[in-house]
């Protein structure tokens, strides 16, 4: 998880219960558990990471790369990968109380029948201080956000796909059903979150709802950002806003 404003006594003392509890656990085997905190700006600066010994980052090994090309230790499986397919939901924090919880467990389980679930924590913001959702309801952002306490992601896809590497041919098949795959586990998660909303950033790129999805609330008044400083439609991108009026190719005009 990250969080912004802590120094590292403050993060420490609020982990360190939690840390307490696994490591005397007697049905959890820990790996790593550490909490610290740096300075922001130096969060992708790989040289000064690797200088005071933090692992977290991986240096790109091809002869001649640059010191900063590098990637964080466990994306190794997403570096130049095809991707099969994507999608990404917001679990609100009502899935937390009472039988609701029952229901997110056997939804969870479901999901996991058909492809690996990953719940970023650190991607909700429900619980945080009341100027920060006010902060952040003040943005494009979905406001389903400030009641998310995760986003759920379900993806696959296989080894890197760079031209002129030599490499099998892609596995068309199998990128199918993994495609599919994802579309049933998620299919799981939203019977109990229906509208929660999906991250822009990270989400699937046939996404038919996308307007409510991304947005929610605020795409009216997205919509009508766009039509007053940009009525032709020179800026385009896939399920950006306005993107509606336009081809999939984004040159042609159709509404």
């Amino acid at each position: 998880m990250v969080c912004q404003g802590l120094t590292e006594d403050q993060i420490t003392r609020l982990w360190q219960p939690f840390f307490d509890a696994v490591k005397n656990s007697k049905d959890l085997t820990p790996s790593d558990l550490e909490a610290s905190a740096m300075h922001a700006r130096r969060w992708w600066d790989v040289i000064y990471k690797k200088s005071y010994g933090s692992t977290s980052m991986v240096s790109d090994p091809r002869p001649g790369a640059p010191a900063y090309c590098a990637w964080w230790q466990g994306d190794q499986d997403q570096v130049g990968a095809f991707i099969h397919g994507y999608d990404s939901l917001w679990l609100p924090t009502s899935l937390l109380q009472g039988a609701q919880f029952d229901r997110l467990a056997e939804a969870l389980f479901a999901a996991s029948l058909h492809k690996k679930v990953q719940l970023h924590f650190n991607k909700g913001i429900a619980g945080a201080a009341p100027e920060a959702i006010a902060a952040t309801r003040d943005t494009a952002t979905n406001p389903k956000v400030t009641e998310a306490f995760t986003l759920v992601i379900i993806a696959d896809g296989e080894r890197p796909a760079y031209p002129g590497e030599a490499r099998p041919a892609m596995d068309l098949a199998a990128a199918h059903e993994d495609a599919r795959k994802i579309d049933l586990a998620i299919a799981e998660l939203r019977k109990i979150a229906p509208n929660a909303g999906s991250y822009v950033s990270e989400s699937n790129f046939f996404n038919q709802a996308w307007q409510q999805e991304y947005w929610g609330t605020n795409y009216p008044k997205l919509r009508a950002i766009k039509n007053k400083y940009d009525p032709e439609g020179l800026f385009f991108v896939h399920h950006g806003v306005g993107s509606e009026d336009w081809s999939d190719d984004g040159f042609t005009r159709i509404a």
